[in-house]
């Protein structure tokens, strides 16, 4: 019975955890503020929170450099 409680704990643990490429597009979705209920639900009982905050860091830099290249193409233009 213990080894089956186990099992399941092992199981439970395997199933939450999320790939990195679709934790990079929950953030890209919760950013944007089109994340849905269900998404939300599964980001939070994931498990860990330190691929939300790589992705989240990861997302803010291409981000912030994204816009500085659009404004030096656009003040170079002008």
């Amino acid at each position: 019975m213990n080894q089956h409680l186990q099992e399941s704990k092992m199981n439970n643990t395997e199933q939450r955890k999320m790939p990195f490429w679709r934790v990079l597009i929950s953030v890209l979705q919760a950013s944007f503020g089109v994340q849905n209920k269900a998404n939300r639900e599964r980001d939070f009982t994931s498990g860990s929170f330190l691929p939300f905050v790589i992705a989240a860091l990861l997302f803010t830099g291409v981000f912030i450099f994204t816009l500085v290249m659009i404004v030096n193409k656009v003040l170079s233009a002008g």
